[in-house]
């Protein structure tokens, strides 16, 4: 039973074995600082994984800079600042609200407004057309279909 809860433990643990030994810092502080920056920042190899998380060789690198730039006495803006400057925005994982970027956060709600507004237009014109029952004729039909069967 003892050897089934580590088994399970360790298969369910594995994202925790991307920080290597090695890489923890001594101060618990600054290595809860870089495992928060680490989190949002992209691994370049495995696309949507965190660095944090993810055991790619590029990841270790990102995660070993982070600790660095920390250990200089960066900020954790400037620590991240200094791997988008290297590596840029796409890097991070939620990109940052700028004027490059606002084009691909407005898309959307604007598109859903524009959508919700010409539905509006269109169920209030169709609804301002007058309803001809069905199987009668207008008057002009009718007289069409008199003068057409008088030929």
């Amino acid at each position: 039973m003892r050897n089934l809860f580590l088994i399970l433990v360790l298969l369910f643990a594995t994202p925790l074995f991307a920080v290597e030994p090695d890489e923890i810092l001594d101060d618990p502080v600054l290595e809860q600082r870089a495992r928060d920056i680490s989190k949002g920042l992209r691994c370049l190899v495995c696309r949507n994984e965190n660095i944090d998380s993810s055991n790619a060789g590029i990841a270790k690198d990102l995660r070993l800079l982070v600790r660095e730039r920390l250990v200089a006495g960066d900020s954790n803006t400037e620590a991240v600042d200094f791997i988008v400057d290297r590596y840029g925005e796409y890097v991070l994982l939620k990109p940052r609200m700028s004027r490059e970027n606002a084009v691909l956060y407005l898309t959307g709600p604007v598109l859903l407004v524009l959508g919700a507004i010409g539905a509006f237009l269109y169920l209030r014109r169709r609804s301002r057309r007058p309803s001809q029952p069905q199987g009668e004729l207008s008057r002009e039909e009718a007289e069409r279909l008199a003068q057409l069967l008088k030929d």
